[in-house]
């Protein structure tokens, strides 16, 4: 593919996402199957299958980015951040242009690897899903204030590995004891004394060092490689360790530093899944562990250990985002196991899951990120489960949760620091239900794999509303209305909300819960059976 090629399919990508986020207004411009700005007009297509918008970019037009600024200008507020936006989209094309160089050699690399050696929770997956783009978000490449140069020393697609920082830090909260291979104060170069010793991301030693509440240790310790979220590293055979980040992914407001109270919160909303997996022991699901952490109220000083439960060991993990990844040695990633059978059973899991949550109040932001396939070949007949993490962007309707469960202590979500968590409106865990489990995570594969001659669209389509269907009961009637017979669907302005648009114009409590207008429900496709 050339530059050429490449800037613009992402002029198409982005355009399209600002249309369908309407952004200010920009559907306006829509006539007889155009969109006609000022300085051009643009072809539009009926999108086939409708999946999250009725009408896209004619892909064989040569946009340019340039054309995407003219548009954004010809209809922005002059509070919008188009400088920003602009920034986020050239750093994508130059990441994109970056990845289609190093991939070849990182592949060559990663084909070498032996299989015992792609098993476990480790990054042998995590690394091909980063080659991906975001099903959604267009500039999802980009990664703010970070040089390519950090990207080639630190970033997933280019598998490097990197000792770690510390730093002692002075009157820390901390949860839960640190696993055996933290160091000592001497290993870091440290004399005896007080403070607890904090992982430092390489990309953040400036900012620490300059913190008057940590003293940045000398000598780097523990040899790490980083998963699909940059900010998290694999640091033992089953643990990964959260750092903060000084960048931003998925808008220029979606900062990848770690806010103190998501560290407890999502600790808590774990205990609860927890308890709903005791009352629920059929699910076929599996969490991490999230109870080990430290924080000192500073944005850049915190952790988290992700621990792994032993069931994953020796198993593939394979985030949803790797599913559709380009493999090393055959085609792609999903094509190891038969394609059809694995999708089937993965949205058995994902609706018996999300849908049994719903029943309890419960909404997770688990995106293709942070919901992973546990494939265990050496048991024969073995389903596979879902390894779920990071759960301190749920959602919960508390008033329902108490009418089904009461939870165990240390599980109670009228104690979480995140007010924005809690709601008493079904509506709101609607909205999470299907722009997450639905569109990211059912719908967002099945029309990767039709696009890449997989499965076709119909099939996968049928797959899903079957397994939805299956999963939604009697008592399911709400759930039900607002997805397999909605006459439309919501969707998230991400674009908007993330770069463009500040939250005290867009009225966003959550920048990740932002709506635009409702696209068609592709459920009710009549040409799929």
């Amino acid at each position: 593919m050339t530059g050429h090629d490449i800037e613009s399919s992402l002029a198409a990508r982005i355009l399209d996402a600002l249309l369908r986020e309407n952004y200010a207004g920009l559907g306006r411009f829509i006539e007889q199957g155009a969109l006609r700005l000022p300085h051009r007009s643009v072809r539009l297509l009926r999108a086939r299958p409708a999946f999250l918008s009725k009408l896209v970019v004619d892909p064989s037009q040569r946009l340019r980015l340039s054309d995407v600024f003219t548009a954004v200008h010809a209809v922005a507020d002059p509070c919008d951040d188009t400088a920003a936006f602009e920034r986020e989209c050239l750093d994508a094309l130059a990441t994109t242009k970056l990845h289609l160089d190093a991939r070849p050699a990182v592949h060559r690399r990663l084909a070498r690897l032996p299989d015992e050696l792609r098993t476990g929770p480790g990054t042998f997956y995590e690394t091909l899903a980063a080659y991906n783009d975001h099903p959604v978000h267009p500039t999802g490449r980009s990664r703010a204030g970070l040089s390519m140069a950090d990207l080639s020393r630190y970033a997933p697609e280019f598998a490097p590995s990197f000792p770690l920082r510390w730093a002692a830090v002075r009157n820390p909260e901390l949860a839960g004891p640190p696993p055996g291979w933290w160091p000592s104060r001497s290993d870091v170069g440290l004399p005896p004394g007080g403070g607890a010793l904090f992982p430092v991301h390489p990309l953040a030693v400036r900012q620490v060092r300059e913190h008057p509440g940590a003293t940045l240790a000398p000598d780097p310790y523990l040899q790490v490689t980083p998963t699909l979220s940059m900010r998290t590293v694999a640091a033992a055979p089953l643990d990964h360790l959260k750092m903060p980040l000084p960048t931003a992914t998925l808008g220029l407001r979606n900062r990848r530093t770690i806010t103190p109270g998501t560290l407890p919160d999502g600790a808590l909303v774990e205990r609860l899944l927890r308890d709903v997996l005791r009352r629920e022991p059929a699910l076929p699901v599996l969490l991490a562990d999230e109870q080990t952490y430290g924080h000192a109220q500073d944005p850049l000083l915190g952790y988290l250990v992700r621990r792994f439960p032993p069931e994953t060991a020796r198993a593939h993990v394979v985030p949803i985002a790797a599913l559709l990844a380009e493999a090393p040695d055959t085609g792609y990633v999903v094509e190891r196991w038969d394609v059809e059978a694995l999708f089937d059973a993965y949205l058995s899991a994902l609706f018996s899951w999300n849908v049994a949550l719903f029943r309890y109040g419960i909404a997770l932001e688990a995106h293709q990120q942070n919901v992973a396939l546990v494939l265990d070949e050496s048991l024969e007949h073995a389903p596979p489960r879902l390894l779920v993490k990071d759960n301190d962007g749920a959602l919960i309707n508390t008033s329902r949760l108490r009418e089904r469960l009461t939870p165990s202590p240390g599980a109670d979500p009228r104690d979480l620091i995140d007010r924005r968590m809690t709601t008493s409106d079904d509506e709101a865990l609607a909205r999470v239900f299907v722009t997450i489990t639905l569109h990211l995570c059912a719908a967002a594969p099945a029309f990767g794999l039709a696009e890449r001659g997989l499965l076709p669209w119909r099939t996968g389509l049928t797959l899903i509303r079957e397994r939805l269907d299956g999963a939604l009961g009697p008592g399911d009637a709400f759930l039900r209305s607002r997805t397999l017979d909605a006459d439309a669907l919501p969707g998230k302005a991400m674009v908007t909300a993330g770069t463009l648009v500040d939250k005290a114009r867009t009225g966003a409590a959550d920048i990740n819960k932002h709506y635009g207008p409702p696209g068609p429900n592709y459920l009710l496709d009549a040409t799929c059976p």
